[in-house]
C-alpha cells in the first residue's frame, strides 16, 4: 500500500507525498499521455522539422540523474557543490533531472516515458546545489562560466538566487560567447519580485501559462517577463525511475530552453540574440495588446518559431529584449534564495532589490496524482 510521508522539496516547501515502488514501463504510456503540453505546442509537427540534434544545453540546477527517459542525452558535467571531482550526474532532489527531461527526454520506447521538447539535444549537467534551496550566487555564476567554456549553446537556469557582480559577469561572458541564457522569473507562492538571473539584461525571462493557454497566477508579474510557456500540471522525470507532476516557472523555463534548442538546430546561423528575437517575435499575444507584465511578448509558439518569416534584428529594432536597464548588483556574492522560484505577484521591475533575498518560504500540501508521482512547486 502507498503511505503518505513528508518530503522536503525544491524551493523550501514541505510536501505531503504518496510514495511507492519506482515507476515501471507497464504504465509508462500513461506518463506520455499526461504530457498535455506536447499536443498544445504541436510537438508532433515540430518533429518533422527538427529534434534539436547537436545542440548542447547546460542545466544549472541540482544535478541530473541518468533517468531511463533522458540518460542517453546526458554528457559529463560538473559538480560545483563540492571540492571533489564530480560529473553532475547526482541529483538528491530530482529538480534538475525533471528540467533535463522536459528539455531533452527521449522516452523509453515508442509513445512511452517522458518526451522532451528537443529529444536529440544533449544535456550538460551543472550541479550548483544539493538541496535546491538557499543557493548562493557564486556557484550559479561559476556554473554558467564553466558551461560557457564547454561551448553550451543554451544555458537553462530553472533556479533563483540573489543579485551579485559575479553573476552579472558570468552572464556577460555567456552572452559574449553567443549563448542563449534562459531563466525562470519566479513563482507567486514564495517570490515577491523577479528572480536572478532572469532580471539581468540579455537573459530570456520566462513566465508560465496554464492548461487554458492563458497567464497562470503561479507566475510572477514583472516588466522584464519576455515569454510564457506551459507551467501547470507538467509531468517530469524524477530519480531514480519515477515521475512527478509540477507547477511553476521552472518547468516553463525548461520548455522554452527546449524550444531554443530546436531553433538553434533549425537555424544554426542565428546569433543568440536572434534566437531570442525569433522566439518572442512569433509568440502568441494572449494578454493586453503588445508587451505586458504577465507574459511579455506572449505565449511560446514553437511551430511559428521554426517556420515563420521573421525579419532579422537591426540596430534600430527595439521590440525585443533586453528592453530595460538591469539593477546594479551588490559587491557581495552572499545573496541566496531557492532553486525552484516561488513568490507573490508584483509589477515592480525589481530595480531596488540589491541586498534583499528574493524568496519567502511557503508551505503547501500536495496530493499525488499518479502512482510514484508527486506534485511540487517548480
Amino acid at each position: 500500500m502507498n503511505t503518505p510521508r513528508n518530503v522536503a522539496s525544491i524551493g523550501g516547501l514541505t510536501l505531503l507525498a504518496i510514495t511507492s515502488a519506482p515507476a515501471v514501463p507497464a504504465y509508462a504510456d500513461g506518463i506520455r499521455d499526461s504530457q498535455w503540453y506536447l499536443r498544445t505546442l504541436g510537438i508532433a509537427e515540430s518533429r518533422q522539422i527538427t529534434t534539436g540534434a547537436d545542440v548542447l544545453v547546460a542545466v544549472i540546477d541540482t544535478g541530473v540523474y541518468p533517468h531511463p527517459d533522458v540518460r542517453q542525452n546526458i554528457v559529463t558535467g560538473i559538480d560545483e557543490t563540492t571540492a571533489r571531482p564530480g560529473d553532475g550526474k547526482v541529483d538528491d532532489t530530482g529538480h534538475g533531472t525533471g528540467m533535463a527531461s522536459l528539455i531533452a527526454g527521449h522516452g523509453r520506447r515508442r509513445n512511452s516515458g517522458i518526451q522532451g521538447i528537443a529529444p536529440s539535444a544533449k544535456i550538460l549537467p551543472v550541479r550548483v546545489s544539493k538541496t535546491g534551496h538557499n543557493i548562493s550566487a557564486l556557484p550559479v555564476a561559476k556554473g554558467i562560466q564553466w558551461a560557457a567554456t564547454k561551448h553550451a549553446r543554451i544555458i537553462n537556469v530553472s533556479a533563483e538566487t540573489g543579485p551579485a557582480f559575479e553573476l552579472q559577469d558570468a552572464v556577460d561572458i555567456a552572452l559574449k560567447s553567443d549563448i542563449v541564457v534562459v531563466a525562470a522569473v519566479g513563482n507567486t507562492s514564495s517570490d515577491v519580485i523577479i528572480n536572478y538571473p532572469a532580471a539581468l539584461n540579455g537573459v530570456l525571462a520566462v513566465g508560465a501559462t496554464g492548461r487554458n493557454g492563458k497567464y497562470s497566477p503561479v507566475s510572477v508579474k514583472d516588466p522584464k517577463v519576455q515569454i510564457c510557456a506551459p507551467g501547470v500540471d507538467i509531468t517530469t522525470a524524477r530519480p531514480k525511475n519515477s515521475y512527478v507532476v509540477a507547477d511553476g516557472t521552472s518547468a516553463a523555463t525548461a520548455i522554452v530552453s527546449g524550444a531554443a534548442a530546436l531553433v538553434r538546430a533549425r537555424f544554426p546561423q542565428l546569433s543568440a540574440q536572434e534566437v531570442i528575437h525569433r522566439l518572442t517575435a512569433t509568440a502568441d499575444d494572449i494578454g493586453p495588446p503588445g508587451r505586458d507584465d504577465e507574459c511579455g511578448f506572449g505565449r511560446l509558439n514553437i511551430i511559428k518559431a521554426l517556420t515563420a518569416n521573421v525579419p532579422p534584428l537591426t540596430p534600430s529594432t527595439t521590440a525585443t529584449p533586453p528592453t530595460t536597464a538591469s539593477p546594479t548588483p551588490p559587491a557581495s556574492s552572499a545573496s541566496s534564495a531557492r532553486a525552484a522560484p516561488q513568490t507573490t505577484p508584483t509589477d515592480s521591475p525589481g530595480t531596488a532589490i540589491a541586498g534583499i533575498l528574493a524568496g519567502l518560504v511557503a508551505a503547501g500540501g500536495v496530493v499525488a496524482l499518479l502512482v510514484a508521482r508527486r506534485r511540487r512547486g517548480y
